[in-house]
């Protein structure tokens, strides 16, 4: 049975991480499932994890009094979902539903934080690989509220 450094090294969030750094992030992960419809994260809480997703589709969502949930976007196999541990004050502002199946390594925040502190060469290579997915997702918002509400959003 392979090691949770072993695992995550297989995981192409691991690619260029030293191995010190994927040793040091395994002690704050566990493997975990959902089943379609559980709710990985919830919009307000504590940012207190994130997920490598190894298998399956994730929808994160907001809710909106007048229509209801409405799907930010899709994640799947290879991708972050969580990024809000690594920004104070650390609350999720989305809420992620696995829409099928999810395997994926859930990483303790609070954990890594606490590591990140410690390292922060450790820190920084976190941060080199969480920074991108922001500025993505944040790109990826700004064109979907042009969509919805025209030249003037």
């Amino acid at each position: 049975m392979k090691s949770m450094a072993e695992l995550i090294r297989e995981h192409p969030f691991a690619a260029g991480l030293a191995e010190a750094h994927i040793d040091t992030i395994a002690g704050c992960a566990k493997n975990v499932v959902f089943e379609p419809g559980a709710f990985m994260i919830r919009e307000g809480q504590p940012a207190d994890v994130f997920y490598l997703i190894r298998q399956g589709r994730v929808a994160t969502e907001v809710y909106s009094p007048r229509g209801g949930a409405y799907v930010l976007n899709t994640l799947g196999a290879n991708e972050i979902l969580g990024v809000s541990w690594i920004v104070p004050p650390y609350r999720s502002t989305s809420d992620a539903r696995a829409t099928d199946q999810v395997r994926a390594f859930a990483f303790d925040a609070v954990c890594l934080r606490g590591k990140c502190e410690a390292d922060p060469a450790l820190g920084y290579a976190l941060m080199k690989r969480f920074v991108p997915v922001l500025v993505q997702r944040l790109s990826s918002a700004r064109l979907q509220a042009l969509d919805l509400f025209g030249a003037n959003a």
